[in-house]
């Protein structure tokens, strides 16, 4: 009588294994379900963005010609500036 149910008990606990188990992997499912749609919404986001700022900025171009010009070689100036610079020391030479 014992051995019955100690065996019915044991299936009943393996059954409520699987059972978690299958919700566990449904969870799973649906979080990598979730997590991909949340990525797509980003990129779809990112590309409606980068579509209205590269309008927008064709746009300014184009009402402007002379000004972005102007702005442009601004810019690359500063960057050549930035990149031409010497490396600021920590320490003047007398401590070395």
């Amino acid at each position: 009588m014992d051995k019955d149910r100690i065996s019915g008990a044991a299936r009943e606990a393996a059954g409520t294994v699987e059972q978690l188990y299958g919700q566990a992997k449904d969870t799973m499912h649906e979080i990598g379900d979730a997590a991909s749609s949340y990525a797509k919404d980003a990129v779809d986001a990112g590309t409606d963005l980068y579509r209205d700022s590269h309008r927008a900025a064709a746009a300014a171009i184009r009402h402007q010609p002379l000004g972005a010009l102007l702005a442009a070689g601004a810019a690359g100036f500063l960057l050549a500036l930035m990149i031409s610079r010497q490396p600021q020391r920590r320490f003047p030479r007398r401590w070395r």
